[in-house]
């Protein structure tokens, strides 16, 4: 009998290798298991590697047998040869022997980086301090392991992921999970102190106060990374099977570097991640039962986005807008934006003009939804009191970049004007840069005023969620000249994905210049289509570009669905 063979597929793009060196639990929950249940919801390509067999159940650890460390280095000297790794994650590596091992390994990759370039970029190391079992048990580690940590992983790290005990515990400070949520930016400045690049303090397994205030409710990491830094907030999960959350977050967080995203933005997915994860676990004998990573985590209606806060702070949702309920929703995005509702026009086109004279003839050939981009200080005054008098007598809606103040000073009878709406618009750096008295000034402002903020990056998003915007805008959508920016275009992909998971209306920005790239965009969802050069200049240009460029940002939403990920935004491809 012959058997015909099936035809081979295609070549698929090969995925990012992430290797995994920790502790193999019998009881399914934490360790590899969990690991690879995380790279496989990331999709990428997990090597589980034993540094540790462990007999536990699902109420503690019973017995530890670390791996002997010639065991250890054949299991990374075969996998070398033949799937070399984008990323390594520890979790419990169980003797200082393990720990030497994997510091000359990161050491043996990194040697590789061209001269001047990051060798975090060739390759990341993304530790997951596992020094105790949150069942209890036997101890997984010694002080002298506590010092190989100091010693030889927190100097090679890229991230490292520790919860408020483990931090400490890192640190040689006494206190554990109960110590005040004040400490941990300090307590993250020392760790990154001893060599860690970029560290995130997890406080889900912080103690839950359900009759204090609001924030008890809610899960408050702390995030320290080069690109950003804040509190990173999202409504807790009421499950008490919790078994592999630590193991989860920090797969999590390497299998989004793997696939590109630099640290802010790969904290961001794995929150997400591991936020499905906990609503997803499920019982397993009689202690906690594991959390279980799935696919299509980030799926609309899964694991909505955290919110970041500014600064020090916490994020301006959650002191001011978050329901003070011994319950937190378990979707902050039912939670209304902080700012004055912002509604589009019904053309869907936000025309960006640099004067006030350029703004009126925007507003006279049909524009209802305008923002004045002066950047200079020199005739703001004039430019502010046209803009103002234009929308006013239009019935448009006027948005004022940078500027802030100078808009809130304008008069009160000429803001109140029917169909008037004013606007504040801010980028990142800008807001930044707002001094505690600037920002008081702005949420006192919140009942009149709509807010827009700028967003380049998944971090940036969830900033900008934080503060309650009532817009977001989502850019460069298309390779710009207009700045000269480090981001790579957001695309359609990316916008379709922002317009899922952002709680307030996104706008598109960036690159846009015909009426064929408005339609495409316009198509994607989002709330409205921002046009700058591509208005023209005078009233007899814009009376021949606007007609065409509003009724291509009307397209209809097209009804394709988010993408399951978003694309990585800045570059982290090897140096």
């Amino acid at each position: 009998m012959t058997i015909s063979q099936p035809l081979s597929a295609p070549d698929a793009p090969a995925r990012p290798v992430v290797w995994s060196i920790a502790g193999l639990d019998t009881s399914g929950g934490a360790g590899l298991s969990a690991d690879q249940r995380a790279a496989d919801a990331l999709g990428v390509h997990l090597c589980p590697i034993a540094a540790v067999l462990t007999a536990q159940h699902s109420r503690g650890v019973e017995a530890l047998f670390p791996v002997p460390p010639e065991q250890l280095q054949a299991q990374l000297s075969a996998l070398a040869t033949d799937l070399p790794p984008r990323v390594i994650k520890t979790g419990l590596l169980g003797s200082v022997a393990a720990v030497q091992i994997v510091a000359r390994w990161v050491d043996h990759f990194r040697a590789s980086t061209p001269p001047g370039l990051d060798p975090h970029r060739h390759l990341a190391l993304v530790i997951d301090p596992v020094l105790g079992a949150s069942a209890g048990g036997t101890p997984v580690s010694t002080e002298a392991v506590l010092e190989a940590y100091r010693q030889w992983l927190l100097p090679r790290a890229t991230v490292v992921t520790p919860n408020r005990a483990e931090a400490r515990r890192l640190l040689k400070r006494p206190g554990g999970h109960g110590a005040p949520r004040q400490d941990l930016p300090a307590l993250a400045v020392d760790l990154m102190a001893l060599g860690a690049r970029s560290v995130v303090i997890t406080g889900g397994d912080a103690p839950h106060h359900p009759t204090g205030p609001a924030s008890a409710s809610w899960c408050v990491d702390w995030l320290a990374t080069p690109q950003a830094h804040g509190w990173l907030c999202a409504p807790r999960i009421d499950t008490p099977h919790h078994h592999g959350t630590g193991c989860t977050f920090a797969t999590g967080v390497a299998g989004a570097w793997a696939r590109g995203h630099v640290d802010a933005d790969a904290v961001v997915l794995a929150h997400m991640l591991t936020r499905d994860a906990l609503a997803g676990a499920h019982a397993a004998g009689a202690g906690a039962g594991p959390v279980k990573a799935r696919d299509g985590f980030a799926l609309p209606g899964r694991a909505g986005l955290p919110w970041l806060g500014l600064g020090d702070e916490l994020p301006w949702q959650l002191l001011h807008g978050a329901p003070t309920s011994e319950t937190a929703p378990a979707d902050a995005l039912r939670i209304p934006p902080l700012f004055a509702p912002f509604r589009a026009p019904c053309d869907g086109l936000y025309g960006i003009l640099p004067d006030g004279d350029e703004l009126g003839h925007a507003v006279a050939a049909g524009l209802r939804l305008v923002q004045l981009r002066h950047k200079p200080r020199d005739g703001l005054d004039h430019h502010l009191a046209q803009s103002l008098s234009h929308c006013a007598q239009h019935g448009a809606q006027l948005f004022v970049n940078d500027h802030w103040r100078d808009a809130l000073a304008l008069p009160p009878r000429v803001s109140a004007e029917p169909g008037f709406r004013l606007g504040l618009h801010l980028g990142q750096e800008d807001l930044l840069a707002l001094s505690l008295d600037d920002r008081q000034r702005l949420l006192a402002e919140r009942d009149r005023v709509m807010l827009g903020l700028s967003s380049h990056s998944l971090w940036e998003l969830a900033r900008a969620a934080g503060c309650g915007a009532s817009l977001i805008a989502c850019g460069p959508v298309m390779p710009t000249t207009t700045k000269d920016m480090p981001w790579r275009p957001q695309g359609e992909h990316n916008l379709r994905w922002w317009v899922a998971h952002s709680p307030a209306p996104v706008v598109a920005i960036g690159g846009l210049l015909t009426a064929q790239d408005v339609a495409r965009f316009a198509a994607c969802g989002p709330a409205a289509v921002c046009v700058v050069r591509g208005l023209g200049q005078g009233a007899h240009d814009m009376a021949g570009r606007i007609p065409p460029l509003r009724a291509a940002a009307a397209t209809p939403q097209d009804g394709r669905p988010a993408p399951a990920l978003p694309e990585p935004v800045l570059d982290t491809g090897p140096g």
